[in-house]
């Protein structure tokens, strides 16, 4: 089942009701993924630095004083910033890989959601409604964003198998479907070095497109490629840090639909996630083509 949402802005004038806009999209998602929730914003530079989303399910004893702790163990400035169970480190950008490494040393119990210079993820376990009102994500702003509500066929719920995943700096991916090759997949794209944390097929499709943009490829071509490496049925909707790009696979079995006007591009799984933006009734409406990428980018 699953419910994915996006939300991409041309009109700068948007950007403070992109929280909003995609909460309301995220909500009306609900049946089709009552278990958990998620969503990346791309928001705010960070003042030059990067910014590394932890999450935690004992956040009052690992957030204390982990700045300063973090901060002294890499040796290097680090600021934090909490929202309910995740929080937002602010470091140098040099600094991240060390940081994802020590920040898991001095907390065991942490789950690092992403990093980059715009990116935030925010996902737990419970009904949409309920983790957007959690992080407050209608206040947020940005210029797109991605969301997510899951139906946990396969595996347990657990916030490690919310979605969106994030493998790469400023990269996430959400996913509706099932990938049969990705246990082989996950395998090799660990000896390749590319980060996969969990067993959940979603994340393998997201460090799969890492991969190929490591070795040289834009987003378009990474979607491109994945209709052929990628066996099984899908809707992609990814995120970079200027990019927005949605794919299906070659049979198309999972409903989408998107919307385009001047102010802004939607994806969601049914039309009703769309029917309260801005503009919707003077939109471009259409169902994606199977095995056909669609990308925009600022």
């Amino acid at each position: 089942m699953c419910g994915i949402v996006g939300l991409f802005l041309k009109d700068r004038t948007l950007e403070p009701q992109l929280g909003a806009m995609l909460t309301d999209m995220l909500i009306t998602m609900t049946d089709r993924g009552p278990d958990s929730a998620g969503i990346a914003i791309y928001g705010s530079e960070a003042n030059g630095k990067s910014k590394l989303t932890v999450q935690s399910d004992d956040p009052d004893a690992d957030f204390a004083s982990l700045a300063d702790e973090l901060s002294e163990q890499i040796g290097s400035a680090v600021s934090l910033q909490r929202n309910d169970t995740h929080a937002v480190l602010e470091l140098e950008a040099a600094q991240v890989e060390a940081a994802r490494a020590t920040v898991r040393d001095l907390r065991p119990g942490l789950r690092v959601m992403s990093d980059g210079e715009v990116i935030e993820i925010y996902k737990e376990v419970g009904l949409p409604e309920d983790v957007a009102a959690r992080f407050d994500l209608s206040k947020m702003s940005g210029t797109h964003g991605i969301g997510h509500t899951r139906m946990a066929t396969e595996s347990a719920v657990t916030t490690e198998g919310a979605h969106p995943f994030s493998t790469g700096a400023d990269q996430c991916l959400v996913h509706n479907g099932s990938l049969s090759n990705h246990n082989s997949l996950r395998r090799k794209l660990k000896r390749e070095g590319v980060r996969v944390e969990s067993m959940n097929d979603t994340e393998v499709g997201a460090a799969y497109l890492t991969w190929k943009m490591q070795q040289g490829a834009t987003l378009g071509e990474a979607l491109e490629n994945s209709i052929e490496d990628l066996d099984g049925f899908f809707n992609f909707v990814v995120g970079t840090k200027d990019g927005f790009g949605v794919v299906r696979d070659p049979i198309a079995c999972k409903p989408a639909v998107m919307a385009e006007t001047d102010q802004y591009v939607a994806f969601g799984s049914e039309y009703r996630a769309l029917v309260n933006l801005p503009g919707i009734e003077d939109a471009k409406v259409w169902e994606p083509e199977p095995a056909t990428v669609y990308f925009w980018s600022h």
